[in-house]
């Protein structure tokens, strides 16, 4: 199972980068279609879901919840920088792009703070 976990992960790995890099190409391969304007933002932010879904995934000998703890940690700090970006440089704001940023970067803050009191909980405990 590990095996087709791992091909798995870096099959949605590689497409997620694809789609982060040029959405356009990757829509046109598999689709036969255009993007155009929006379509190449909502690209971007699946290519970024398929990231964090990617590293939730990989296997390996981890805490329970450390594998979803980074995939969300991937996935909340790539959309908030990306949707910041969109709105400072790319000039797209709809109603609610500054409170899905905000709330991106809280949950990607939390989800650091929470990895890091995990660590300092593990250590810990090693001393003792």
């Amino acid at each position: 199972m590990r095996k087709v976990l791992v091909f798995a992960a870096i099959v949605e790995i590689a497409t997620g980068l694809a789609l982060i890099v040029d959405p356009a190409i990757v829509a046109r391969l598999l689709l036969g279609a255009e993007l155009s304007g929006v379509g190449t933002a909502v690209g971007r932010c699946f290519g970024f879901a398929l990231v964090g879904l990617a590293l939730a995934c990989w296997p390996g000998r981890h805490k329970p919840g450390l594998p979803a703890l980074r995939g969300m940690l991937t996935y909340n700090a790539l959309i908030a920088l990306y949707l910041g970006y969109q709105g400072t440089v790319g000039h797209q704001r709809g109603l609610l792009l500054w409170p899905a940023v905000a709330l991106h970067a809280v949950v990607a803050l939390l989800l650091v703070w929470t990895w890091r009191g995990e660590g300092e909980r593990g250590v810990r405990s090693l001393n003792v």
